[in-house]
């Protein structure tokens, strides 16, 4: 494994919401560059930007809960010259907001990043109205567009300097839960690039976003059985790595999708129409399995819907029969 968190197997593992490093990774962007902006929807609290908010007022925009017009008045800052930085729950951005983000800032080619929080089932409490599990799927068919997703609160402060760094649209989602950080300051990270987190030789697991830690205790299980899982965070959806996962498919022969979105239309889907374009091999996808989520604990109803270890470890399981 490479430059991961040395406390990664540890149960006292340190936990952050990814949606803690967006609002650090804003703050590092604004005192780099005065043309970096912030907007919300009323939610400058809960998407952390609030640090922003203090630093830098005169660049802090508070729209109240009007995210399509949030989104438009975006477009016009980044078309004058400005970064602009949306920021509200995934459910109303870019769910209620898709035909601005359509028009206004991909058919423009506007210098518009999207970060939209509160995604999945670990959203927990707020239930299914507030809990985007389809947001992936609807952002990655806009042309013109780039589409995050950060494993831990580490990678998502890399993500939004690195996103604010490039020129154009860009969409990142963000958790609201604690999860597990399980990289480093020194763990590689480049837009458009998959990381192999942990080598093997039987099956691979692809997974994007926090529940990639699920994974690699799948994968340490796994091992005792002498089973060898490669585990890969493929955190760039759009463009996605075609060449890592080509790679990995050949080398191990069967691959594992995990994400914590719809299995139709997200990760899942862009990784099987890199292979099958390819190298087609035996694929199981672990995502939500095309229901709403519910009120309920973030790791309960990561349990309930199947995205847990034992979820992956039946599904490599599953392929590596189809495998034989």
């Amino acid at each position: 494994m490479i430059n991961l968190n040395p406390k990664i197997w540890q149960s006292d593992i340190e936990q952050e919401p990814t949606r803690k490093g967006y609002g650090q990774g804003v703050v590092d962007l604004g005192a780099a560059d005065e043309n970096v902006v912030v907007l919300t929807a009323d939610l400058s609290e809960s998407t952390m930007v609030n640090e922003f908010q203090k630093k830098y007022p005169e660049r802090f925009i508070e729209c109240g809960v009007a995210e399509q017009n949030m989104m438009g008045v975006a477009a016009g800052l980044a078309l004058y010259g400005k970064t602009a930085f949306v920021s509200s729950y995934a459910v109303f951005s870019p769910g209620r907001s898709w035909d601005q983000m359509r028009v206004s800032v991909c058919y423009s080619g506007a210098n518009v990043k999207v970060a939209g929080a509160h995604t999945g089932v670990t959203v927990g409490p707020d239930g299914a109205t507030h809990q985007a599990l389809e947001d992936v799927a609807i952002m990655r068919v806009l042309p013109n567009l780039i589409v995050e997703v950060p494993c831990d609160s580490i990678e998502a402060r890399k993500t939004v300097v690195a996103l604010g760094k490039l020129k154009g649209p860009a969409y990142f989602r963000l958790g609201r839960s604690k999860t597990p950080v399980i990289t480093t300051a020194e763990t590689p990270f480049q837009v458009g690039k998959a990381e192999i987190f942990r080598d093997g030789s039987d099956v691979t697991i692809i997974a994007s976003g926090p529940v990639l830690f699920n994974g690699l205790l799948a994968a340490m299980e796994l091992e005792k059985e002498g089973i060898s899982v490669m585990v890969i965070n493929n955190h760039t959806i759009k463009p996605i790595d075609s060449e890592t996962i080509i790679a990995a498919a050949k080398k191990c022969g069967a691959v594992v999708t995990l994400e914590e979105h719809q299995t139709q239309a997200g990760c899942g889907s862009a990784v099987c129409e890199a292979l099958a374009m390819n190298y087609p091999v035996p694929v199981e996808m672990v995502g939500m399995p095309n229901t709403f989520g519910e009120s309920g604990e973030p790791d309960q109803l990561i349990e309930k819907f199947g995205m847990g270890k034992t979820a992956v470890i039946a599904a490599v399981r599953k392929v590596l029969k189809r495998k034989s």
